[in-house]
Order: structure tokens, then sequence, then C-alpha cells
């Protein structure tokens, strides 16, 4: 069974206009900048937002579908799991696993008991007479999803599961939560900002800016051939966009690219800030991809640092650079700071626009 969402929803000035398919055993992660419409997707395919227009299946049955017919959410098979949990706190964590089955008319018995087993899973069964108050994030975010899983959803929707977390508790959490996501035989949809998240728990990736999808494919394919400026920034990849003659792009923003390789027409250019040196002089044997440039901002990542430049109309107008912390101190780096950059050509990617 497949799930088909023909999404069509507009409030006020936004519109919402998306296609969505998830195949059972799949996890689809729906990522983009706040405002772009995910959680508006999201309260649609669980019922709590009604189509404008368009059409939400699984398969040949019909959940939302105006003027003809509209399920409630209690009527379709999904669980959810919120960025807040969600958890009842007068409820015990085996009571709030046990809900979702005692709604679906499950023995109260029956109920307790494939909550107690379902919060084994995730190695809380010591907890299970606890109240949610007395839970770190990450034990909530595991109650939540057991909840979530415990009605046997032929769909489970993730709505920032990890964003309530602190980094270190993150780390863990996303593995197992990745762990859970391969054993679910149900369609899996992931709605999330963060670029990790998707890359690590997703299977396709679906790219959506301004109500509309802009890019999707598979975690690999998105990461070497960004098409927007959003989706460069989150895998951290320098893009533009050109007319190529043989080696030589014109940018659309003005300045020129030499390539390794010669190709022609309409061309994305990627290349990672890896692919960047950062000179105080102008590099000996002057190469190709060469220009002046002005520090614009300096930003601690991990082990390296990201410098921000802006360059000459001879190049790009804007450049980011990774460099080492002691190559910062050597350039003595500091914003407004004049450089020479220096582009490496075997690193340049071109793909057609």
């Amino acid at each position: 069974m497949t799930l088909h969402a023909e999404i069509r929803v507009t409030r006020g000035e936004f519109d919402l206009s998306l296609n969505l398919a998830v195949e059972p055993g799949e996890v689809v992660a729906l990522l983009g900048p706040n405002g772009a419409g995910k959680t508006t997707a999201l309260r649609a395919i669980s019922g709590l937002l009604p189509l404008d227009d368009g059409r939400i299946a699984l398969d040949e049955e019909v959940w939302d579908e105006p003027p003809r017919t509209f399920r409630t959410p209690d009527r379709r098979p999904i669980g959810v799991v919120f960025q807040d949990y969600l958890l009842f706190d007068h409820l015990s964590c085996m009571e709030n696993v046990a809900f979702g089955l005692r709604a679906r008319g499950v023995d109260k018995h029956a109920a307790r008991a494939e909550a107690t087993r379902w919060l084994d899973t995730v190695g809380l069964s010591s907890y299970a007479r606890s109240r949610p108050r007395s839970l770190s994030g990450g034990q909530a975010q595991r109650v939540a999803l057991v909840r979530a899983l415990a009605t046997s959803p032929s769909l489970l929707l993730l709505d920032e599961p990890l964003a309530a977390l602190d980094a270190s508790t993150t780390l863990h959490v996303r593995a197992e939560l990745g762990q859970h996501l391969d054993r679910f035989p149900g369609h899996t949809l992931l709605v999330t900002h963060d670029p990790l998240d998707a890359m690590v728990l997703a299977d396709r990736l679906v790219i959506v800016e301004h109500g509309r999808v802009v890019q999707e494919g598979r975690p690999t394919e998105i990461a070497r051939r960004p098409r927007t400026d959003y989706v460069a920034q989150l895998v951290g990849l320098n893009l533009y966009r050109g007319t190529a003659s043989c080696t030589t792009v014109t940018l659309s923003e003005g300045g020129t690219i030499t390539l390794a390789e010669p190709t022609s027409g309409p061309v994305h250019v990627a290349f990672p800030p890896t692919a960047v040196s950062l000179y105080p002089e102008p590099p000996s044997g002057s190469p190709r991809n060469t220009w002046p440039a002005t520090v614009t901002g300096i930003e601690q990542h991990a082990h390296t640092v990201r410098v921000r430049l802006t360059a000459t109309p001879a190049g790009p107008t804007t450049l980011l650079a990774d460099i080492t912390p002691a190559a910062v101190a050597d350039l003595h780096l500091s914003p407004g700071q004049p450089l020479h950059a220096s582009l490496k050509a075997t690193e340049i990617h071109t793909y057609p626009v």
C-alpha cells in the first residue's frame, strides 16, 4: 500500500501545494525552513487540517478528498510523535502507551500488557508506573515513540521528534530511533528542519520552500547536487548558477569560474568550502580561480572554522571557506580583512540546471 498525498491548503496569503508518496517500510523526510509548510502538510495528513483541494489516500482508502470525503484523525490508522511529546501528565508511562489501544477498544489488561512490552523494547519497563514529569527528555521521547507504535499504525508521523533534546542526548536517541524505524513495516513521514536528522534517518528527502517542493531524492543525491541556495546551505556547499562554454562558466550573478573539464549550457556549479584556500597575498603560480576577497564572517564549526567572504566582480560574489584554527591564527583573521581566495578546479562539480 502506498500513501499518496496531494495537498492543497490556503491559509491567508500562504498557499501550500505539494505532492507526496510514501512506500511501505520507507522513511521520507519533509525538510525545509521555518514557514515552508512542513507542519501544515503534517496537520493535513493527520486529519487536523482539512484540505481545500487535492486528495490523501492509503492505496484506495481515501482519507480526505474535498468536498466528498473527510476522515477525522481517530479514523485514520496513524501514530504521531510530537516535538514536545504531549504525554499525559496525569497518567503513568504504561497508561500513556496503553491509551491508544484502549481508545480502540482493547481490553484494559491486554492494553497494559502490550504497553509494558513496548516499554521494555526501549529499556523503560522499570518506569512503567512513573509519571512523565519524572523522565528525562530522552526517556520521554522514547515513551512518545512507543505510544505511537503500540497501535500498529499504517503511517507514523514524526514532527521534529528530536528538537527538544539537548545535544548529548540527541546523538544516542537519533541512533535508537533509526533502529526502530528500520524495523517499522509501515510508512514513515519525518518533518524536520534539521538536515542531520533527515540525512541519518530518511531513505528519501523532500525539500519544501514557500509551500512548494523544490527538490527530492535520496540523501546522497541531494547532498551532491543541491538545486537551491537553501539546500546548498543545508549540506554545506557553495552553489552558483551560470552558463558554461568549454571550461568557463559565466555566473548569473557576475564573474566567472574556470572548470577542469569542459561542458556547455546552463549549469549549477557546486564545490565544498574545503576547496577554497585563503592567502594574505596572491598565491604563486596565479591559478585561474583566484580572486581578491573580504572577510564578512567567522564561525567555529566543530574542528574547522568557516569563513564567509565577498569576492570581487571577477569571481563569485559570496564564498564559504573552511580552514583550520591554525590557519585562522596565521592569517590573523577578522571581519573586513582583505585576502585572496583560491579555488581548486578539480573539486568543482557541475550539473544541468
